[in-house]
């Protein structure tokens, strides 16, 4: 579906875009095995926070090839990641025998998935979002399909969950395609940080979908990102 609207809105497929977008995309794909790995070793405490950090390494880059945002967006930028972070942090019910591959797997994913952040990004700015994003797909999706082979992993996906999988895909893509349109039109520096806030509409869904209580840092940090995004807004 991306192929056909790259194709529909230009024409073609942008060379250089659809060769960053690859390169993205392996980082993508990477960075969500180690995460989704981790995630499963029952350390969400540590793992979601390190994740929300990935953030760093896009801005990082940014900041370092030029970039220069309003020093109160710079401020905002840090409030959103500290508020993301804090947000994701979870209270701890003891320690896990697997605790420190889990913080080995959080920190892979988060540089992989900051890699894969920058070089969507760069993509849509130096070329056209939707032939970024359809490299990003190929990359991600040979680089899961390489390590499926050669851990021997199991893909069948039940038909029950196929319906919560494809709408998983769906919102995926959705959140990438808008990341890299908002990449060719503002600083990435911020875009990086904005699109990092993730942890905190999943915690603010599993509390009012789930039940599930917010703990005293949990609520700091979804105001402090909020604070930190009305600053980015406002400069």
């Amino acid at each position: 579906m991306i192929l056909i609207a790259a194709v529909a809105v230009r024409g073609e497929v942008g060379g250089r875009s659809f060769t960053l977008g690859i390169l993205g995309g392996v980082g993508g794909g990477i960075g969500l095995a180690a995460f989704y790995r981790a995630l499963s070793l029952g350390t969400m405490s540590i793992v979601s926070p390190i994740a929300a950090c990935g953030a760093v390494v896009p801005v990082v880059i940014a900041l370092a090839t030029g970039e220069r945002p309003a020093p109160i967006a710079l401020a905002g930028a840090c409030a959103a990641l500290t508020g993301a972070v804090l947000a994701s942090v979870e209270e701890r019910r003891g320690e896990s025998p697997e605790r420190a591959r889990a913080l080995v797997l959080a920190v892979a994913a988060a540089l992989a998935l900051g890699v894969f952040v920058y070089f969507l990004g760069l993509g849509s700015r130096q070329g056209d979002a939707l032939s970024t994003l359809f490299g990003a797909r190929v990359g991600s999706l040979s680089a899961l399909v390489v390590l499926a082979v050669a851990i021997r992993a199991p893909v069948r996906v039940g038909r029950s969950s196929l319906p919560a999988v494809a709408a998983v895909g769906l919102a995926d893509v959705s959140a990438n395609a808008l990341f890299a349109v908002a990449s060719s039109r503002g600083l990435l520096a911020l875009v990086a940080v904005l699109g990092s806030l993730y942890p905190v509409v999943t915690v603010v869904l599993a509390h009012i979908l789930l039940g599930e209580r917010l703990t005293r840092t949990q609520k700091a940090g979804i105001g402090i990102a909020l604070a930190g995004v009305v600053a980015i807004a406002g400069a």
